[in-house]
């Protein structure tokens, strides 16, 4: 499953990388794709440095940062949705992406933090 979640959050910044690119030309739509692009692809790399933490905390810490990210990238996402600057045959595949993500996450910090508190 772990190098299942790295290969799928590196995807997923790279299907924000390439939808970034669809976004219309405007102030507005300029700033969200930059916010986007940095917690998205934030996504993957902090991902990666979950499974270096040398301790439960420290792995609780850096998970708590991947879910930060990936829900931000969610906002960003809903916002383009609800802006109608995308197909939603576009958009709709990575806001559910999105969404999983970030459940897988919140799972993941919900058995670790059970596991901690017994």
């Amino acid at each position: 499953m772990k190098n299942d979640l790295k290969d799928r959050t590196k995807n997923f910044s790279l299907q924000i990388i390439n939808l970034i690119k669809l976004l219309p030309k405007n102030l507005a739509a300029s700033i969200i794709a930059k916010q986007l692009i940095r917690s998205a692809t934030l996504v993957g790399a902090n991902y990666r440095a979950v499974y270096r933490a040398r301790s439960d905390k420290e792995f609780i810490a850096k998970m708590n940062i991947v879910l930060k990210e990936a829900d931000e990238s969610y906002f960003w996402l809903e916002l383009i949705f609800e802006k109608n600057w995308l197909n939603k045959d576009i958009i709709i595949p990575i806001l559910k992406e999105s969404n999983e993500l970030t459940a897988i996450f919140v799972s993941t910090l919900k058995t670790i933090n059970a596991r901690i508190n017994k």
